[in-house]
């Protein structure tokens, strides 16, 4: 494994990358919001689109009201347990290997909105054999892609908080250690080589080095294709009329999705980037809390990934499904919780390093 003291050896380096990165990835995010409302109402909405009529006699318009409803599907996406888990676990990873970690969110919401624009350009310009299996929730396909999605979600989540519980020991040592001889000494590499179960991890995990190759991943998790049906039953609502609506005005539903979404799972990255960023330049001081939001992380990716791999299972084998009661909550619930749980320790870490900057108060004249 790469030595977890990188970061300090070239903070530089990793900082000017990284907030060359952002920057650049902040202006994509940007431009996606400028192009997609900018064309739905300076062009779309003064079109006065038709998509038939409505049940009851009224003329269903695509307008304002579509566009809204897109955007906002990918921002409750954004929330999802799967997406917030991935990202957190994966700038973790990253960050402890000194790599640039702040995108990665964006990234993975490129690669799942990608699924997205895909089949929205199928649908746009009309091909029926698309259409059939996405409309319906009993096809074959939607049996197939509802096995496969949450089945990567699981493996890689996984994967991924087992990479993180080797963080975790090493936080540990580094905790024992400093309650042992009062200092702190970070712990050595070679305390987290264990045995042969440990290289194959480390092994898979080296293959995400960069936070673009979190654009694969999030592809993987979009084959479940539960967001590009959400959008393609929202295209499918209309009437046979939709086909005379223009394939780039409909296209300005997966561009606002996805900025939506994009905007979250970058804002996300970033802010949790920012926080283990803080515990790891000031291993000392927040030595408690960098075990406490690793664990945190490990359990949220072990409990979301056990939880889609066990559904997938089910699904396929027809055996029973362990974590069905996670189900029973709602996945929305799920991932606002979560985020409020994250935001709340970002929030705590924010606070300690506010405190550890505070002047000490000037000595008490009395005291000399």
């Amino acid at each position: 494994m790469e030595s977890v003291t990188r970061l300090s050896a070239a903070p530089a380096d990793v900082r000017g990358a990284e907030r060359r990165s952002t920057f650049l990835v902040s202006l994509t995010v940007l431009l996606l919001h400028a192009v997609g409302w900018g064309t739905l109402l300076l062009f779309v909405v003064p079109a006065d689109l038709r998509l038939g009529i409505q049940s009851d006699g009224s003329a269903a318009v695509f307008g304002t009201t579509l566009g809204v409803t897109a955007f906002f599907l990918g921002v409750r996406h954004a929330f999802d347990a799967d997406h917030i888990a991935a990202i957190d676990n994966t700038t973790r990873r990253l960050l402890i290997e000194g790599r640039p970690a702040a995108t990665v969110g964006f990234w993975f919401s490129m690669g799942h909105s990608s699924v997205v624009v895909g089949l929205c350009l199928l649908l746009a310009f009309g091909l029926s054999a698309v259409m059939g299996p996405v409309a319906d929730q009993d096809s074959p396909w939607h049996h197939f892609t509802g096995v496969w999605g949450p089945l990567i979600a699981g493996l890689f989540l996984l994967v991924i908080a087992a990479l993180n519980v080797l963080t975790l020991r090493r936080s540990l040592a580094e905790r024992g250690r400093a309650g042992q001889t009062g200092t702190y000494s970070p712990a050595p590499v070679g305390d987290l080589a264990g045995g042969p179960i440990t290289k194959v991890i480390n092994g898979v995990g080296a293959r995400i080095r960069t936070p673009r190759q979190m654009y694969l991943v999030g592809l993987l998790f979009g084959l479940g294709f539960d967001t590009a049906t959400e959008i393609g039953l929202l295209l499918l609502a209309g009437t046979a009329g939709m086909a005379a609506v223009p394939w780039w005005a409909v296209l300005t539903l997966p561009l606002l999705f996805t900025a939506g979404m994009s905007t979250f799972d970058l804002a996300q990255g970033w802010v949790a980037r920012r926080a283990y960023g803080w515990a790891e330049t000031h291993p000392k001081r927040l030595l408690t809390y960098n075990v406490a939001i690793t664990s945190v992380s490990v359990v949220v990716a072990l409990v979301v990934g056990s939880a889609s791999l066990s559904g997938a299972l089910s699904e396929w084998l027809g055996i029973p499904d362990l974590f069905a009661w996670t189900r029973l909550i709602g996945v929305d619930a799920w991932g606002f919780a979560l985020a409020g749980l994250l935001l709340v320790a970002w929030i705590a870490v924010g606070g300690a390093m506010g405190l550890s900057r505070a002047p000490a108060p000037p000595p008490d004249p009395a005291d000399r």
